[in-house]
């Protein structure tokens, strides 16, 4: 089984940060990349709507015979994993936000994590975050809008920039010191953000956290593809397959799968 595929999914194209990552870190892997952006953004979707549409998301990633499936939206995992991994036998990597190491290097005690509502109203993320940030200010913001903007390919648009300004308002009247990304799509905003930021302000996003985690699990169950031949790398879209290829640079095989 270790020649079969890394399956990841997201709500959208903007797992691909987290598939760059993975790509990166174990280049020999064959890899399936699924973005439902047609149901984009999973955020504003009922607990019950996020799940349905996860168990579609792995199971066509089980059809195409994947090994290990990662659930490349934090949405999906705040309020789906628990169920995928009761459900199926390959193990699941998933992705919350890191408000850990936040709450644990600020030096101001305030920091500011910008998610989905999914993420944010999750038992997951509350977990987490009453277990390290008790005791300092959290300025949780929901990201009202930023997934359909990069969907419909405004990434760098006046748009962004105006929803951006009025999300970090609040934060940096706080004082914060560390900026959580709670979504997979946020770490392509990472240049427009340092721009508007402090210099004093770090960013934090899950993406090479991830692909560590990954290897570890592939290399547990001896499933670490060690064949150097070139990689089979495959990433479908259900919505607008340009932007899936301008985020990834063109450098990888996009097709348009009706599902």
């Amino acid at each position: 089984m270790s020649n079969y595929p890394i399956g990841i999914f997201d709500s959208g194209v903007g797992g691909t940060s987290i598939f760059k990552e993975i790509h990166a870190l174990l280049p020999n892997e064959n890899i399936i990349y699924l973005a439902d952006s047609r149901n984009a953004p999973y955020g504003n979707k009922t607990q019950e709507e996020i799940k349905n549409l996860s168990i579609k998301n792995t199971e066509y990633l089980l059809n195409k015979g994947c090994k290990i499936i990662v659930v490349a939206c934090n949405t999906a995992t705040t309020n789906a994993i628990t169920y995928l991994r009761e459900s199926y036998e390959v193990p699941f990597i998933g992705i919350e936000p890191a408000i850990k190491p936040a709450a644990l290097n600020t030096k101001t005690n305030a920091v500011g994590i910008l998610a989905t509502k999914g993420t944010l109203s999750s038992q997951l993320f509350h977990k987490t975050s009453d277990l390290y940030a008790n005791g300092i200010k959290v300025v949780e913001q929901i990201g009202e809008g930023i997934v359909p903007l990069i969907e419909s390919g405004k990434l760098n648009s006046d748009e962004m920039k105006d929803l951006l300004q009025l999300y970090l308002e609040p934060m940096l009247k706080a004082n914060i010191d560390y900026l959580v990304l709670g979504c997979t799509h946020y770490p392509y905003l990472i240049p427009m953000l340092e721009t508007m930021l402090p210099e004093g302000v770090k960013i934090i996003d899950s993406g090479l956290a991830v692909a560590k985690q990954t290897k570890a699990v592939l290399q547990s169950q001896d499933l670490l593809n060690l064949d150097e031949a070139t990689p089979s790398v495959k990433l479908h879209s259900n919505s607008n397959v340009e932007v899936l290829n301008t985020l990834v640079d063109g450098n990888f095989e996009t097709t348009f799968l009706d599902f």
